[in-house]
């Protein structure tokens, strides 16, 4: 059967690889912990699940939704970015509703690259950058986040060549993986660099409202007339525990949205309006919900963090995210690690290199369950370690 180059040139998905391991493993009956993918297992808030059960009962609503999304989830968005960023937006042109952030991601660099262009991407950084521009025929080229530099990227160590090739730079903060956090000024320095060169900048901001202590994520677009340069991903699948509902935004620079929405409109009708309702009761709420989610996981990092620590073991403690970006010891690599980590302790990590080069040497670790279980991978990591 003929399969396209796109698909056949495809890196296998690291995850997919490791989900194959676990499911062997407990054919044999072993006790597998996953903290391997990124998602949240606490429960989507009650008054968001019944708000999508009392939509979901009004026939009207099973028709299909308006491509951009409804107005009640647009109109959400807006108080959200006013409320909390002080930023304001138009919900007919610079909103756009997704079918979660990684559709959008995908879709976004179709919609502004040609094949052949260059697209800047964080390395480390989510591997859905490096394989949406390779579906889009384009070319990937790195901005390496030194970790000496608390992962913020350096712009003037950009190629020039690739500088004046390049159409589209990603950022990612809080970063998944690295849970590397950033002040405005950070943004302020991206928003320049793209306006002198020429270049669209998406900042995917998954993880914004995933925040601890008094650490509050900025929004790359309350930088001054950052609107006529960047858009920004949203998502409820970490900060709301809505994974599987699969909605998200794209805000910002209204000539990119309407690129997007005219893709989607070829590709797709949206998502179900209840969960376009449900999304917007979320978005409106006092975001209380997230707080408390925002204990737990803040519980679990300090836990996890302290005894990796003490196993000697080199880990940045994170202001936000739901993961650890942990050294992995020297004499192994970052699959090696990993796959020792699963075949001994039943414990599955991501090994860094999925998340680019310069991920070689680290694991990201999940805070993806209970404070039970971390218990339990401590107590597996002292028989190994100690």
């Amino acid at each position: 059967m003929h399969v396209s180059n796109k698909v056949r040139n495809l890196p296998p998905y690291l995850f997919s690889e490791f989900q194959k391991k676990k499911e062997a493993l407990q054919a044999q009956g072993v006790d597998v912990i996953d903290l391997g993918i990124g998602a949240p297992d606490l429960p989507t808030p009650d008054f968001v699940v019944d708000k999508l059960i009392e939509a979901a009962r009004i026939p009207s609503n099973h028709r299909y939704s308006s491509y951009g999304g409804i107005p009640e989830f647009k109109e959400a968005v807006v108080a959200h970015y006013q409320t909390r960023y002080g930023v304001t937006l138009d919900p007919d042109k610079e909103v756009l509703t997704l079918i979660g952030s990684k559709e959008g991601i995908a879709n976004l660099v179709q919609a502004v690259i040609n094949p052949g262009d260059t697209v800047l991407i964080p390395d480390p950084g989510y591997p859905v950058y490096r394989t949406a521009v390779h579906l889009a025929g384009g070319k990937s080229e790195y901005v390496r986040l030194d970790p000496q530099n608390n992962y913020v990227p350096q712009f003037n160590h950009v190629n020039e060549e690739v500088k004046k090739k390049a159409k589209l730079l990603f950022l990612n903060y809080p970063s998944n993986p690295t849970s590397a956090t950033v002040d405005m000024h950070t943004f302020l320095g991206a928003v320049t660099f793209v306006k002198e060169n020429d270049m669209i900048l998406a900042h995917d901001a998954a993880y914004d409202l995933v925040t601890f202590d008094d650490y509050k994520a900025p929004s790359v677009l309350q930088v001054p007339h950052a609107k006529a340069y960047a858009i920004e991903f949203g998502s409820l699948s970490k900060s709301f525990n809505m994974t599987g509902w699969r909605i998200g935004y794209v805000v910002g620079n209204e000539t990119i949205i309407k690129a997007i929405a005219t893709l989607k409109s070829n590709m797709d009708t949206c998502q179900f309006i209840p969960v376009q309702q449900a999304a917007a009761t979320a978005l409106r709420s006092d975001l209380t919900t997230v707080t408390q989610n925002n204990f737990v996981f803040q519980e679990r990092m300090e836990k996890l963090h302290h005894a990796l620590q003490q196993l000697g073991m080199e880990v940045q403690k994170p202001k936000g995210t739901i993961f650890l970006w942990a050294k992995v010891p020297d004499n192994f690599t970052s699959r090696e690690f990993s796959s020792f980590l699963l075949e001994k302790a039943g414990v599955i990590v991501t090994p860094g290199v999925a998340f680019g080069p310069s991920g070689e040497g680290y694991i990201r670790i999940a805070l993806s369950v209970t404070t039970e279980r971390i218990d339990e991978v401590i107590n597996r990591l002292k028989k190994l370690f100690m």
